[in-house]
């Protein structure tokens, strides 16, 4: 009946999610729900099967993917105001629609420079894709008939409304936004929707690959470096997927250098960890080992959620050339990718698409 009463485990079977996922849905209202005398999480059977129904036809779903049909100083300025999110470009219609098959961004970014060509991009997008026109922003359209002539997109003044309006839409509810302050570490305004991410990925705690291992064996190799990292940042943890020049399997969060490269897209290097601010007291640079030199780039799973890093370490201070920079990038374009496929064979085997989930 569809009155049924499940528990966190029952809506977890249901929905084909671990029970941790299920939990995470329940607490942030995804799926209406109720508390007993004891405490315990209550859901309708009834709710749970409008949110697969649903995944059927909404094509919403939890994304950090953003694409920009952008030119010149305004790409620049939007990849470096929206680092927390995964932000891709393309230079004109036909590359935007091939993008947006391969990624499904959650929000399209066009720049208006002639009403004609403005309103055929959006109108090619309306009628092509699934995304949601108050999820289109157009960035410096004019009042008037031919601001009008784009249907229900955001008009942006600038570039700087853009972001703003980017990170209204991607972030988590104000109820769930976990605040930077009150943390001994860095998050991002998604925090939330990335953790559910992890945990839908099934990789922490879970037993070495080859494929991740291999990663970082030819990141300790190619970049001549002593440790080299696969790691996944949970709530509390840094969980490492794969290691190479180092024994400990995790470690608190609050250590984890790697907080600050899943919140921007690019490598993110530290020449001397006892130099800055943000690690000089960290406990594996101020004691043994005493850590130097740190440089990781993000892993980001299918819906552009950077889920962890991959990192090099060293216990000298040194600095990455351009092809060193390169290398480290494309070797975690390699996880993420192998990320992705992992994603798409959990996917075959889930009677629940990823559109179901929502945040």
């Amino acid at each position: 009946m569809n009155d049924d009463i499940l528990t966190t485990a029952q809506t977890a079977k249901l929905l084909g999610v671990s029970v941790r996922t299920a939990q995470l849905l329940i607490e942030g209202g995804s799926v209406p729900s109720w508390k007993t005398p004891g405490g315990h999480r209550r859901v309708y059977r009834r709710d749970v099967e409008a949110i697969i129904t649903a995944g059927s036809s909404e094509p919403a779903s939890p994304s950090a993917n953003v694409l920009a049909v952008v030119r010149g100083s305004m790409r620049e300025e939007l990849a470096l105001q929206l680092g927390g999110f995964n932000v891709r470009f393309a230079e004109n219609t036909a590359a935007a629609l091939l993008a947006i098959g391969e990624r499904e961004p959650r929000i399209v970014i066009a720049e208006y420079d002639e009403a004609e060509t403005a309103t055929a991009l959006i109108g090619a997008l309306l009628a092509q894709t699934n995304i949601a026109p108050n999820h289109m922003i157009v960035v410096g359209t004019p009042d008037g008939a031919n601001g009008r002539a784009l249907g229900h997109a955001i008009h942006a003044r600038d570039t700087a409304a853009a972001v703003v309006a980017v990170k209204d839409i991607l972030a988590d509810p104000p109820n769930l936004r976990l605040e930077s302050q009150g943390l001994p570490f860095p998050v991002g305004l998604n925090e939330h929707q990335r953790l559910i991410a992890l945990e839908r990925s099934g990789l922490v705690d879970s037993a070495p690959e080859e494929a991740f291992d291999r990663i970082a064996w030819l990141a300790a190799n190619t970049l001549d470096a002593p440790i080299s990292l696969i790691t996944l940042l949970t709530p509390t943890r840094q969980f490492f997927k794969a290691r190479v020049g180092l024994d400990m399997t995790d470690t608190p969060r609050s250590w984890a250098f790697c907080n600050h490269t899943v919140l921007q897209k690019d490598v993110f290097a530290v020449e001397d960890l006892s130099l800055d601010p943000r690690f000089s007291d960290n406990p594996a640079v101020a004691d043994d080992p005493s850590f130097r030199f740190y440089a990781g780039a993000p892993i980001l799973d299918g819906a552009g959620f950077a889920l962890g890093s991959l990192c090099i370490i060293d216990f000298a201070s040194r600095t990455l050339d351009d092809r060193q920079t390169r290398t480290l990038h494309e070797l975690a374009e390699l996880a993420s990718t192998e990320l992705r496929l992992r994603e798409m064979k959990r996917s075959r085997r889930s009677p629940v698409s990823r559109s179901a989930i929502t945040v």
